[in-house]
């Protein structure tokens, strides 16, 4: 009795042991965009135009690369959704839109260096329509 008391607490204490080190679950497309509308909201002023010439700057070598590979075609529009470090690194990218461009664009945009970020992680995006 006493050994089976001693199994019960054993593992009434190990569980949450075991939930701290479980790997996070894998962030959805709609959730990091979520996390990048929030975070760009909250940059202002200087930050924030400083911010939208970097992105500008990424999008417009990103679409020059990928338009030299005769990505032309298909002009849906596409969002790329970017995770960036404390550096202000591309970690991680999600991507709405399934067009050459758009992948290609998601490709062109790992691990590039954007800007530096308030805060790490950083969620931040690049939403292309070419009707708008």
């Amino acid at each position: 009795m006493l050994t089976a008391l001693i199994a019960l607490i054993a593992l009434a204490t190990a569980q949450p042991q075991a939930a701290q080190n479980a790997a996070p679950a894998p962030m959805d497309y709609a959730d990091a965009k979520r996390l990048a509308d929030a975070n760009e909201s909250s940059v202002a002023g200087i930050a924030h135009a400083s911010m939208l010439a970097a992105q500008k700057t990424l999008l417009d070598t990103g679409v020059a690369e990928c338009a030299s590979h005769g990505l032309r075609e298909d002009f849906s529009p596409f969002t790329v959704v970017m995770q960036l470090s404390a550096e202000g690194r591309v970690q991680q990218t999600w991507r709405q839109g399934d067009s050459p461009l758009a992948i290609c664009l998601q490709r062109f945009v790992r691990d590039k260096l954007v800007f530096v970020p308030p805060k790490a992680p950083f969620h931040t995006a690049l939403e292309i329509s070419f009707t708008k």
